[in-house]
């Protein structure tokens, strides 16, 4: 009686969990967001959309989104191009390549905290890097100090912790390729580079898509490395949008413009995830279903049973 309905049971859990962690803060961030808490926080006025208003005249405010996209242009095509490269290199069937292929994914497993510590040990006046310099007899670089160039540093560290990750994606999707295909490219004449071209990259198009998503999601919401290794500056250099909600909401405690740049982000996110579907390659893996083979009929006028042997080897 109830066997039609038992599917729904296993999504009661589910929808729970969506509503209560999803929707229910989604709408309670907008309703925060139509509220002004920069006079009393504990007495907020309901002020409509002017929080939204006051970011599209904050220059603070677009600040940080500038210094998103400019995060999200340079981390995204790094971890999409270069991952490639090195899954490569570490998908041949060498001696102790197991090993290496371990080592080279420690940086991932590491509390981004404790990479950004060390990378700013690095990045010091007196750091590794800069004693390096010296050695060439070169200046020394602020590397976090200068509002040209800090940013591009956090860049750098991010690129380095992920970069092992998604090596790890495009590994798999390689070991996964028949070496028949690329026997057959040697046999028409292509070299090393036209058999990773047309062979390669083709085959690895959905996991660049997929890659390409993530890391784009990941960097527009990037606030751990910029808070541990910057704080935002040197004066709102490093300052992301992620960032500029939590010293909003936290610091200057005006959970108005807060909550309202909170649901910008949300629709930048929401944009880029309806653009994954919309880029994400439709690969139709239904099994086709096989027609039966049609049997032939008797000859005119003659029975099934009176069938010669010819005509049923027919």
């Amino acid at each position: 009686m109830f066997r039609k309905q038992t599917p729904y049971l296993y999504l009661i859990l589910p929808a729970i969990f969506m509503v209560s962690f999803f929707f229910l803060p989604l709408i309670m961030a907008f309703g925060i967001s139509l509220s002004d808490y920069s006079r009393d926080i504990y007495h907020p006025s309901f002020v409509g959309l002017l929080n939204y208003a006051r970011l599209a005249h904050s220059a603070p405010f677009w600040n940080a989104l500038r210094n998103t996209f400019v995060f999200l242009l340079g981390v995204v095509p790094a971890m999409v191009l270069l991952p490639i490269f090195l899954a490569l290199l570490l998908n041949g069937k060498l001696k102790g390549i197991a090993i290496f292929r371990s080592l080279i994914y420690i940086p991932v497993v590491i509390s981004m905290v404790v990479v950004g510590i060390a990378w700013r040990w690095l990045y010091a006046d007196d750091g590794l890097l800069n004693w390096f310099l010296s050695l060439f007899h070169l200046p020394k670089v602020g590397w976090l100090v200068s509002p040209d160039i800090a940013l591009y540093s956090v860049m750098i560290v991010v690129v380095w912790k992920g970069l092992a990750y998604y090596m790890m994606m495009y590994l798999a999707h390689l070991q996964s390729l028949s070496s028949d295909l690329y026997e057959a490219a040697e046999i028409d004449g292509a070299n090393l580079w036209q058999k990773h071209w047309h062979v390669t990259l083709p085959h690895l198009q959905p996991t660049m898509v997929m890659v390409g998503i993530i890391s784009t999601i990941g960097s527009l919401k990037v606030f751990t490395e910029i808070y541990v290794m910057t704080r935002g500056g040197p004066v709102g250099a490093t300052k992301t949008l992620v960032y500029y909600i939590y010293e909003r909401a936290f610091e200057n405690l005006d959970l108005g413009i807060a909550s309202a740049a909170g649901i910008v982000l949300m629709l930048i996110l929401l944009a880029f995830s309806l653009l994954e579907m919309k880029l994400s390659p439709k690969d139709d893996n239904t099994p086709k279903p096989i027609k039966p083979a049609s049997a032939k009929k008797p000859p005119s006028g003659l029975t099934t049973g009176q069938l010669t042997v010819g005509d049923t080897a027919g």
